[in-house]
């Protein structure tokens, strides 16, 4: 027969109190969190602290406390041993910019260039996402066209062979992208259609021109595409250039397209047949949002390599910002310092790649609140 404690047995002891939770806000909740969470990151924290004590000193007392800024020859061959000659950008900033365009005019190329800008920034934004961007779109091309090219409203004319630079690379990078995105998702549709074709037109597109490098689509567009023309007709070098970055980036964003087009589930289709949406109703509404959010990592990283693709164009005698440079440092007595100016173009590089790349995390997490793991 079993026991029954009594009352006495019975003692209260208070569990002892938890120590408070820590902090989840401030320097220190960030840095327990990012950089010492668990001895393998705190080792490699620490890692990479000692290696930016051992290199980050030298960096900066040749690129900054014993470099030369101003534009004086001398004075950067004298300090090449032991400091950078940023003179070099001091000086030649201008051609590297603006490559040939005329001295006098190139107030234009940078209102051009700032009005694009501008517009790219305003395009990136929910807010500015109306049918009136479409309209402003036209605009801003419209005025960066004119003021690039002149003859209108008293502007001296300037012929595309003396356009580069910067200028040159955004016109070059902008315009094929937007040319090539719609493009892409025709030739990834195509290549999903049951139309034998289509998608035979589509898949050859699209393995032909991956097939080869850019430079020789650039090749072909400005050497040997003139020669199949009829006689007495002339294109513009800039526009055949533009005509095949663009074909060369689509066929890339088309397979990208596509993956997500794989990627989703077919049971989004028949939700959408069961509610009576035709194909492209279905297309336009379910498949190809979806579609999209899910290769936003993909698309971007297509469009920061065709920003940087640009730097080709300099085989058809198009100087853009990299060519530019080479032509700036074709001055016998600034040409010891290319280093300086690669990185000030790399530094360029850098800033809108690294734009582009923190935009795309940005629409990444806008478009995946719903499903993201926290």
């Amino acid at each position: 027969m079993s026991s029954i404690a009594s009352p006495a047995e019975f003692v209260f002891a208070p569990v002892a109190s938890r120590p408070p939770p820590r902090s989840a806000q401030g320097v220190l909740a960030w840095l327990r969190a990012n950089l010492f969470d668990g001895w393998r990151n705190t080792a490699a924290t620490l890692v990479v602290l000692a290696l930016l004590l051992y290199f980050v000193p030298p960096l900066l007392s040749w690129g900054v406390f014993h470099a030369v800024f101003a534009p004086d020859n001398a004075a950067c061959r004298a300090a090449v041993e032991h400091g950078a000659c940023w003179g070099v950008i001091a000086e030649k900033y201008r051609l590297i910019l603006f490559g040939r365009y005329p001295f006098a005019e190139q107030w234009r190329p940078l209102l051009a260039c700032v009005l694009l800008v501008a517009l790219l920034v305003a395009s990136c934004y929910r807010g500015f996402w109306r049918k009136s961007l479409l309209l402003a779109w036209v605009v801003v091309l419209a005025v960066f066209f004119g003021l690039m090219f002149g003859g209108v409203a008293g502007l001296t004319p300037v012929e595309t062979a003396r356009w580069g630079g910067f200028p040159l690379t955004l016109l070059l990078s902008t315009i094929s992208l937007v040319l090539a995105f719609p493009l892409a998702v025709a030739v990834a549709l195509g290549r999903q259609s049951k139309m034998p074709g289509i998608r035979t037109i589509c898949v050859l597109y699209v393995e032909l021109i991956r097939g080869v490098p850019l430079i020789s689509v650039l090749f072909m567009a400005s050497f040997m595409f003139p020669l199949f023309m009829p006689q007495g007709t002339t294109i513009d070098v800039l526009l055949r250039v533009l005509v095949g970055m663009t074909l060369f980036t689509a066929a890339y964003l088309a397979e990208v397209v596509r993956g997500g087009l794989q990627a989703l589930p077919k049971g989004q289709v028949e939700a959408a047949q069961s509610l009576g949406l035709n194909p492209w109703q279905t297309t336009r509404k379910i498949v190809l949002p979806q579609a999209l959010r899910l290769v936003v990592p993909s698309i971007m990283n297509t469009f920061i390599g065709a920003f940087k693709d640009t730097s080709l164009v300099t085989i058809v005698s198009l100087y853009d910002l990299t060519g530019a440079l080479q032509l700036a440092l074709g001055d016998s007595n600034w040409r010891k310092f290319f280093l300086e100016g690669q990185l000030f173009v790399a530094a360029i590089y850098f800033v809108f790649c690294f734009a582009m790349s923190r935009y795309s995390r940005w629409v990444e997490g806008h478009l995946n609140t719903g499903t993201r793991r926290q």
